[in-house]
């Protein structure tokens, strides 16, 4: 039963990481040139899941794993905006 738990939040936290950068990335950052490189998404991923490293140790179910899908999540919405503002927007 923790297991499912455990599964349902890293999945849910993938989803609204992902959700959450691609947003923020096409509404916020539509005129940024420099979010257009490639190395962008990458920095984005490894910063949230350093941020959320240090919260999963609080919470009781989810681990480190949950943490990396996070910013995994992150790195790819944030891909997928800068591909969708590439294509003409979303």
């Amino acid at each position: 039963m923790f297991g499912f738990i455990a599964g349902a939040l890293t999945v849910a936290a993938g989803i609204f990481g992902f959700a959450v950068a691609r947003d923020y990335t096409l509404r916020r950052l539509r005129y940024v040139d420099g979010i257009r490189t490639p190395i962008w998404p990458w920095i984005v991923g490894l910063g949230a899941a350093v941020l959320a490293a240090p919260l999963v140790w609080i919470l009781p179910f989810v681990g480190g794993g949950a943490a990396a899908v996070f910013g995994i999540a992150t790195g790819l919405g944030t891909a997928s905006g800068v591909k969708a503002l590439k294509r003409g927007g979303d």
